[in-house]
């Protein structure tokens, strides 16, 4: 998967298209992402030992990875990935050439 966790995307359609997050969490192998803030959902909870009073609780859902794009330097950009001479794989901006990782 291109994004990882901690990176900033843009969603690039559905209902929050065009809001920004930063990414919580990834589950790479179902390609869904958690994102602050984005695609938010209600639960319905009962009162328990850590929730005297219950209630509806409204939390982030998951996103498809393939509704998102990288943002770098404030612009969106799709990721390429580049070989360094000691043989790690770093991630590159298309748009800029920037790495993202440093």
């Amino acid at each position: 998967m291109r994004i990882r966790t901690g990176d900033t995307v843009e969603v690039i359609s559905g209902d929050d298209r065009g809001k920004q997050g930063k990414v919580l969490s990834v589950n790479p192998k179902s390609q869904r992402l958690i994102i602050e803030g984005i695609n938010f959902m209600k639960r319905h909870s009962k009162p328990t030992q850590q929730n005297q009073q219950g209630g509806i609780i409204e939390r982030e859902a998951s996103v498809q990875a393939s509704n998102v794009m990288l943002v770098v330097s404030g612009s969106r950009t799709r990721v390429g990935h580049r070989l360094l001479d000691t043989g790690r794989k770093i991630r590159v901006a298309r748009k800029t050439g920037e790495d993202i990782d440093s």
